[in-house]
């Protein structure tokens, strides 16, 4: 399907990775009624896993380049969910952000902005949300950021 959301992606030069399978013992995502909760997206890019301490070896900038991959994976699991038409979007409801940092590292916000900036850029009003940025010790395989997602569609 090629709807409002996907021309707006074309427009933007964004392509969507293709919806990650799970990697353990869960499903991607769940539909409960209008809710579809996305599980959490950990950043990666074409060349694999984006690892690191973000507030020693990875600077701001670039763990804000790894939430926007979270997200870029978000909107292909919901468009999965969604039988493939992103205009069933209603909203972005809430994404929550882990951000593996320093234990002095205090600018989670701005890392998970990555990611809700790339909701209002690719869904205008819609993709305005409650959010949560949560700093962490440690991250699975050791990336710097993971993020899930609630999304109300119709």
């Amino acid at each position: 399907m090629h709807g409002t959301i996907d021309a707006r992606l074309t427009e933007l030069g964004i392509t969507l990775p293709d919806a990650p399978a799970p990697a353990a013992n869960y499903i991607p995502f769940v539909i409960a009624g209008d809710l579809v909760f996305v599980s959490g997206q950990i950043s990666s890019d074409e060349n694999g896993l984006r690892t690191g301490k973000v507030g020693a070896e990875v600077d701001v900038p670039t763990a804000q380049t790894s939430a926007r991959r979270c997200g870029l994976a978000l909107i292909a699991q919901l468009k999965a969910a969604c039988g493939g038409d992103l205009d069933r979007l209603v909203q972005v409801v809430k994404l929550t952000g882990f951000v593996n940092g320093t234990p002095e590292f205090t600018e989670h916000p701005a890392v998970i902005n990555g990611c809700s900036d790339l909701m209002v850029e690719v869904f205008g009003d819609k993709g305005r949300h409650a959010r949560a940025a949560v700093g962490s010790g440690s991250l699975p395989l050791g990336v710097q950021v993971e993020i899930e997602g609630i999304f109300r569609i119709a």
